[in-house]
């Protein structure tokens, strides 16, 4: 996880909120010391703390860790990729039909 790209994140949206470092540290009980330091990306917060830095922020928590996500979303995708490479053609053909049907709109 890159704790300085989701502290950039978070003191954009808190900025983007109006609101000060202090401000946002009453909001969600922490001093304003530790807000900072999540701020700079040299701590992550806990798990408790987050979701009340992003309930407080009024944004979602994927926004906060969008790389986080996408890393997910990329790994999940090779994983696919090289177990539906071991099968053969006619068992890849299948998935890929099912794969269809599952996402028709």
């Amino acid at each position: 996880m890159d704790a300085q790209a989701v502290g950039q994140r978070i003191k954009a949206a808190r900025e983007a909120k109006g609101l000060t470092q202090e401000g946002l540290a009453a909001l969600v009980d922490l001093s304003p010391t530790h807000v900072s330091v999540i701020e700079r990306g040299l701590k992550i917060p806990n798990l408790d703390s987050f979701v009340a830095i992003a309930n407080a922020l009024g944004v979602s928590a994927d926004s906060l860790l969008i790389d986080v996500v996408d890393h997910a979303t990329e790994s999940a995708a090779c994983e696919l990729s090289n177990r539906i490479s071991h099968l053969p053609h006619r068992e890849r053909m299948k998935i890929l039909n099912a794969f269809r049907i599952l996402t028709e709109e």
